[in-house]
């Protein structure tokens, strides 16, 4: 995925270029950082409990759970604008090369979550790079669409694309819940591309106003303080926003009476009403009521949780961002803080295609047989490691070079 490949973290000359104690040259630190955050939450959510045993989220559950995600995704839109020079698209070559190196990224990362998908059950890890190679192939006319449009465009699909998929999937045969797997290319190809576009845990039709965020993100001025503030308090006021009315549409405004008899004259069990209503469903809503709409719950892929998931990945960017701006104006212990906290999230940001997958791998293998919390922390701190020493020996992760070169390749194909 764009989002955790280490190009995205490069950023071309329409800033200034970073100081060389903060960073290779022309390199935002803020945006490893971030894929970093979202790559530890993402194997939080993977490794930790996000319920408990009567159903209602922990407090991994809470921050994590479709938060790390929404991140990812929105940092996917990120990347895509870095790797389009951070600026609408135009011309009939420039078009061309855009949508042949995003298709082809989006076919490398695509393979290795199908390859995934293939050894990993969905009760270990739900694997979410098929998803992203899908929004990849989505944002091909994202990237000819001027910033205002983006934006209005992504509040118009948070709103519209979940209506549209209550709509659909009411029509369509209950998802597999399992993960997509390399399998199913032969056995069930339009069940596979039903499952990645609609009714999968990370249904990317749903999910490309993430993406058009993201894009819309990357072509600002990303080192400019003021944006960073406004990202930070504008992200939070619209995560809290979201949270709150889904609290008055539910209470005052009866949903959770209609979603609850729903619930009972379909059949759904209270439990996983409680479930579904606190730590989330898997990717998507049940059919049985427009009421569903109005929740916020991880996962749910609800205008609401759409809203509060992208206010929260738009602070959390803020906040690095104006972590950045500490670490090249504060006081030198001020600087030699966050470079020490900033480092190892930056590397393992720059890294995180490898470090997912190597996490995935990880779960699903024999090695896993730490208690939940010992096993996330042996992650985290094999993951930092890897990322520090990968970056100041090798550079680029391998994965993150594949997938490069491959968009490359096929950006060089489709410009003739």
């Amino acid at each position: 995925m764009s989002s955790i490949e280490a190009p995205t973290a490069r950023i071309p000359a329409a800033d200034p270029p970073a100081p060389q104690a903060h960073g290779p040259p022309g390199r935002l630190p803020a945006i490893d950082a971030a894929r970093g955050v979202a790559l530890l939450g993402m194997m939080a959510v993977h490794a930790l409990w996000v319920i408990d045993a009567q159903g209602a989220p922990t407090a991994v559950g809470l921050v994590a759970s479709g938060n790390a995600a929404a991140l990812f995704a929105v940092l996917a839109g990120v990347g895509i604008a870095f790797t389009t020079g951070r600026a609408r698209v135009t011309g009939g070559a420039a078009a061309r090369r855009a949508a042949g190196g995003l298709v082809a990224r989006g076919i490398v990362i695509g393979l290795i979550g199908l390859a995934l998908g293939t050894v990993v059950d969905a009760e270990v890890a739900a694997v979410i790079l098929p998803f992203y190679a899908v929004l990849f192939v989505l944002a091909v006319p994202l990237v000819l669409l001027p910033t205002p449009v983006l934006v209005g465009g992504a509040v118009a699909g948070a709103v519209g694309t979940p209506v549209l998929s209550q709509l659909v999937r009411a029509q369509l045969p209950a998802p597999r819940g399992d993960n997509p797997s390399l399998a199913w290319v032969v056995e069930d190809p339009l069940g596979l591309l039903r499952e990645l576009l609609l009714t999968g845990y990370y249904p990317a039709l749903s999910w490309v106003p993430y993406v058009a965020v993201g894009l819309a993100l990357g072509r600002a001025p990303l080192r400019s303080p003021r944006l960073a503030a406004g990202l930070a308090a504008g992200g939070a006021a619209l995560a809290a926003a979201a949270a709150g009315l889904s609290t008055l549409l539910l209470g005052p405004g009866g949903g959770l009476a209609g979603i609850t008899a729903a619930s009972t004259a379909t059949g759904l069990d209270a439990a996983t009403l409680r479930e579904y209503l606190g730590a989330g469903p898997d990717g998507v809503t049940p059919t049985s009521t427009w009421w569903w709409l109005a929740v916020d719950a991880p996962h749910s892929s609800t205008p609401l949780d759409l809203a509060r998931t992208a206010g929260i990945a738009l602070a959390v960017i803020g906040l690095l961002l104006l972590l950045d701006q500490l670490g090249r104006r504060g006081r030198p212990a001020v600087r030699a803080t966050v470079a020490a906290v900033r480092a190892p999230l930056a590397a393992a940001g720059a890294l995180a295609l490898t470090c997912y997958t190597l996490h995935v791998l990880f779960l699903n293998s024999s090695l896993d047989e730490y208690s939940p919390v010992t096993g996330y922390v042996v992650q985290v701190v094999l993951v930092l490691l890897l990322g520090l020493g990968w970056r100041a020996s090798a550079g680029r992760g391998p994965l993150e070079a594949l997938a490069s070169a491959a968009g490359a390749r096929g950006a060089r194909w489709a410009g003739g």
